[in-house]
């Protein structure tokens, strides 16, 4: 089985490490970069070669917004599956990324284990 390649946009170093190690344990992923802005997630998603299979993004940054990235991502195919992980994943927060683009919306709070058996499904 191969290994998916993961991008993490992710201000909260907590999160983000915590996140790191449940999904490289869980599921076969690999992180192959993260950021902590909407600047820096789109500077490092460019320069990414190859493009990640899986970007997991939060919407509130640091600095900018993670529908930036996710609109962005999207338009510009930086990853083959976008996902929004957000404390806010609001039915209005779900539609919109769906909007955006994205290809599922999770709740960090309550529903990691569904991204994890989302992850599983993916083809690399």
């Amino acid at each position: 089985m191969r290994t998916l390649s993961c991008f993490i946009v992710e201000d909260s170093p907590v999160i983000r490490d915590n996140l790191i190690e449940t999904l490289e344990e869980m599921v076969p992923v690999r992180v192959c970069g993260t950021a902590e802005s909407e600047s820096d997630a789109l500077d490092a998603l460019r320069r990414q070669s190859p493009r990640p299979d899986l970007v997991i993004i939060d919407i509130f940054l640091k600095a900018g917004s993670g529908l930036g990235v996710l609109q962005a991502a999207r338009q510009h195919r930086y990853g083959r599956h976008l996902v929004v992980l957000s404390n806010y994943a609001t039915p209005e927060m779900r539609r919109r990324c769906a909007e955006l683009g994205a290809d599922r919306v999770f709740d960090k709070s309550s529903e990691l284990e569904e991204l994890i058996g989302y992850c599983e499904t993916l083809d690399p």
